[in-house]
């Protein structure tokens, strides 16, 4: 069958000598911010990264649109589409229910880009909605891995207490989870009963 369509013609919006003009950082970062929550470090990072790879090693131009990209930023956080403390927040309690350490939060939110303030402000708002924090993701952790009082049939405890360690938490915590007879003790350890 044949296709008796026109061609879609496409008009390119009109750029500047470098190829990168403030209204396609503009669509790029608005784009970005609709699929994901960012800090604006993390943003700054990936709209620098966009431009480094379109123009393709110019070091010279590439500075000159660093600084469009730092008044992007800076707009962003202006009008609200970029808000580090409540990403901070959102990603804290998120992290929290995965299971992460606190101590894996912490670096998680610094890689992003957040800053130690804002890291630590959440990690204090998690500690505020819940009496430890760190238990209750051990617990999480101990469930999605299937360790301790989840597991199936015997378990090495030697090989349950390192997976706890890689991931970040503390003897004293691994040690709580583990002693839990069944899945509801270590429930009512996470919500501190």
């Amino acid at each position: 069958m044949k296709d008796n369509r026109a061609p879609i013609s496409y008009q390119l919006p009109a750029m500047n000598a470098n190829g990168i003009d403030a209204g396609l950082l503009e669509r790029w970062a608005l784009h970005y911010l609709g699929r994901y929550a960012s800090s604006a470090e993390n943003l700054r990072r990936v709209l620098a990264r966009r431009a480094r790879r379109r123009l393709d090693g110019d070091r010279e131009t590439l500075a000159e649109v660093q600084v469009r990209i730092d008044a992007l930023v800076a707009r962003c956080r202006e009008s609200g589409l970029v808000d580090d403390a409540a990403y901070a927040g959102a990603q804290a309690r998120a992290r929290l229910r995965r299971g992460q350490s606190l101590r894996t939060i912490r670096a998680g939110l610094a890689a992003k880009g957040v800053g130690s303030d804002d890291a630590a402000a959440a990690l204090e708002a998690l500690r505020e909605e819940a009496g430890d924090p760190d238990l209750a993701a051990a617990c999480a952790f101990a469930r999605r891995r299937r360790l301790g009082p989840y597991r199936r049939g015997a378990g090495d405890r030697v090989k349950e207490l390192a997976a706890f360690a890689r991931a970040g938490f503390s003897r004293d915590a691994a040690r709580a989870v583990l002693a839990c007879a069944d899945p509801d003790a270590a429930e009512a350890l996470a919500r501190g009963d």
